[in-house]
């Protein structure tokens, strides 16, 4: 018994090294320094989590961060309840001008694995498109699929980090890396704030918890 309890206790001693420097993003009872904007769906807290949810959903809805973030290291967990939807992780994302403006920037990818596996991939919301995989090249989008259907848990949580420096953009998914980019282009930006995202559609259902972050 001495010996199960000393395991238990480094466990939990490297896990709290590991964490040392993160801020929690969610307060675990309610919305404070969040705010939605753009579409018709819904987010509630349920128990630790926070829910992105909706039917016919006419416009992608965000629940956004108040606060904005440059470099840092993001970590979530995250997980469909069903797979009728899609949806992803806004990071250094911007709103266009406007009461109401339309989200756009960096995304990291959560999709329902119906003809594709590209979670945690690299996409440009409302402005470029995919910058990783790159669609041009079949190749390395059937190798991103590849992988994504080896590691991405579609009934169970997905461990995700998102690891931001200088342009330098870095995305795991249960440990193992998807993302290596460099942006290079006049697009690039620097800062901007997460944001949870409902897609349009018929239907969503989508859950995030441990969201933490430690800035560079």
């Amino acid at each position: 018994m001495k010996i199960i309890a000393f395991t238990l206790l480094l466990a939990a001693s490297l896990l709290s090294a590991a964490e040392e420097g993160f801020t929690p993003l969610f307060n675990g009872k309610d919305f404070t320094g969040w705010k939605k904007v753009n579409g018709n769906g819904e987010f509630k807290v349920d128990g630790d989590c926070i829910v992105g949810f909706g039917e016919n959903v006419k416009k992608n809805t965000f629940l956004r961060t108040e606060k904005t973030y440059g470099d840092f290291d993001f970590r979530f967990d995250m997980k469909f309840d069903t797979l009728e939807g899609n949806s992803g992780m806004m990071f250094r994302a911007l709103q266009k001008p406007g009461e109401d403006g339309r989200v756009h920037g960096y995304q990291c990818e959560h999709d329902n694995g119906k003809g594709r596996a590209w979670t945690a991939g690299l996409y440009d919301e409302a402005r470029r498109g995919w910058l990783f995989p790159d669609k041009k090249d079949k190749e390395a989008c059937a190798a991103f699929t590849k992988q994504g259907k080896e590691v991405i848990k579609w009934d169970d949580w997905n461990s995700i980090r998102i690891l931001c420096e200088g342009k330098r953009i870095q995305i795991w998914i249960n440990g193992e890396p998807r993302v290596d980019y460099t942006d290079e282009a006049k697009e690039f930006t620097p800062e901007g704030f997460f944001g949870l995202q409902v897609h349009s559609g018929k239907a969503c259902k989508v859950r995030w918890r441990n969201l933490r972050v430690k800035e560079l």
